[in-house]
């Protein structure tokens, strides 16, 4: 599980920094190859708020840096260490709509989202201004993004119980 946390370092995906941007190249370095090896291994990923644009930004994808320049409002920011509750529609037919459903009402603390996504991921859900909250693989080992934080709501803790049942099978497929 790729966790929130600061900004994803612009250099990463060749833009200038914002001056809002905050960064921790100490996490980078570890969280990008802690999602390479955990892909190499073919583990199943589920990666929360940054942790989703770590996986973006690690696939070839790039971010916008203060998602309110975008969009024109800061209702996906939350308030100080809080969050705030964001409509989200999912894609029919995607795994995180099987496992969360058609709707969620996520709870969202981020300035940052996914601007370019990357070719192996798939939108699977979005915000009604358009700004992606989801994304994941077509095909391969379970590796699900989303932008908001399942940790916070018990009934949205189904994303957690997701990528334990995806990491029960890797361990049984190991062991046969």
């Amino acid at each position: 599980m790729l966790t929130g946390g600061a900004d994803v370092a612009p250099a990463r995906y060749g833009a200038s920094e914002h001056a809002l941007t905050y960064t921790r190249p100490d996490r980078d370095e570890s969280e990008f190859e802690l999602f390479a090896l955990a892909r190499a291994a073919r583990l199943p990923v589920l990666a929360v708020c940054r942790g989703l644009q770590v996986v973006n930004v690690a696939l070839g994808g790039t971010l916008v840096q203060h998602l309110p320049d975008a969009v024109g409002h800061a209702e996906h920011s939350g308030t100080v260490g809080g969050f705030t509750v964001t409509e989200v529609v999912t894609v029919a037919g995607s795994k995180v709509a099987a496992i969360a459903g058609p709707q969620v009402k996520a709870n969202c603390h981020h300035h940052q989202a996914i601007d370019v996504l990357a070719t192996e991921l798939v939108a699977t859900a979005h915000a009604t201004d358009g700004t992606i909250e989801a994304a994941e693989t077509a095909d391969g080992p379970f590796l699900v993004g989303v932008q908001w934080h399942p940790e916070v709501d018990a009934v949205d803790r189904r994303l957690i119980g997701a990528l334990v049942a995806a990491a029960e099978d890797y361990r049984r497929e190991r062991i046969s």
